[in-house]
């Protein structure tokens, strides 16, 4: 099984793109993540949108949206507010994990991996065959 990646962007546009493809895939849909990171003392939020693979393909695409939004106990962002209104319309709860921030590793790749293990670890991925 090959579990992806694929990044979409960080800015307003790419999480009406990340939304879309949650609405127009829901008979693929296996689970969102909002992570939670951060670097020095700002917090970012990341989404990502789990498919499950389309018929005998082995391929689970992992949509995702890394450290856009910035994250506030105060003051929610709009983009964190479409996202959540988007979910609850679908009765989809999300998995919120807090994570290392991308910066702490010398390559995207390895901070795909890393996050790959641990939704493995929390059983959100299911684990190579």
């Amino acid at each position: 099984m090959i579990q992806r990646f694929i990044e979409l962007g960080e800015g307003y546009s790419d999480i009406y793109e990340w939304m879309e493809l949650l609405k127009t895939n829901e008979s693929r849909f296996h689970h969102v993540c909002i992570f939670t990171s951060v670097t020095g003392d700002v917090k970012k939020l990341s989404l990502a949108l789990i498919l499950k693979p389309v018929g005998e393909s082995k391929f689970t695409p992992i949509y995702f949206c890394r450290e856009g939004i910035n994250f506030s106990v105060e003051k929610t962002s709009k983009r964190i507010e479409l996202v959540e209104k988007t979910l609850q319309e679908r009765n989809y709860s999300p998995h919120r994990l807090e994570v290392k921030h991308s910066s702490f590793f010398a390559e995207q790749a390895l901070y795909h991996q890393y996050l790959i293990g641990l939704l493995r670890l929390h059983h959100i991925l299911p684990p190579l065959s």
